[in-house]
Parts: C-alpha cells; structure tokens; sequence
C-alpha cells in the first residue's frame, strides 16, 4: 500500500458523506478554528507584556523571545 503525505491525503467530500459523520466533521473543524484562535489571542496577550513570571519563575524577558509555552486544559 502506497503511503501519501498530508498534501496528497484524500479529502472527505462534504456531500457524500452522512449526517452523522458531516456533523461529527464540521465540530471537529469548529473546535480546532476555536484552538487556534485561542492560541493566537494567548500569544497577543503574552508577547504585549514585558514580563511574565510564572510561580516565581520567569517564563518571558523582554530581552528573549519566547520560545515554547505549553498549558494543559484543565476543567
């Protein structure tokens, strides 16, 4: 079996497929856009402040960009 790479991947056709799965589809679209829009605002938010200290340690300087910032979700 020939393997294919993200850009060659099949995409789904949005109108052959059932109703449960378009429906399963569109919320799974919907909630990764909403990850990366929460993403993006995160790193507005952080890149304007000149400092962030998290538990007394720092996370951004003003003088370093950052480099990887990792939050879990936690309800």
């Amino acid at each position: 079996m020939k393997l294919l790479n993200k850009k060659q991947a099949k995409k789904p056709n949005i109108l052959e497929l059932s109703d449960p799965d378009r429906v399963r589809l569109m919320k799974e679209a919907r909630e990764q856009l909403k990850q990366t829009v929460i993403e993006a605002k995160l790193w507005q938010s952080l890149l304007a402040v000149e400092n962030l200290a998290v538990n007394g340690s720092m996370v951004i300087n003003e003088k370093h960009q950052p480099g990887g910032f990792c939050l879990e979700n936690v309800i």
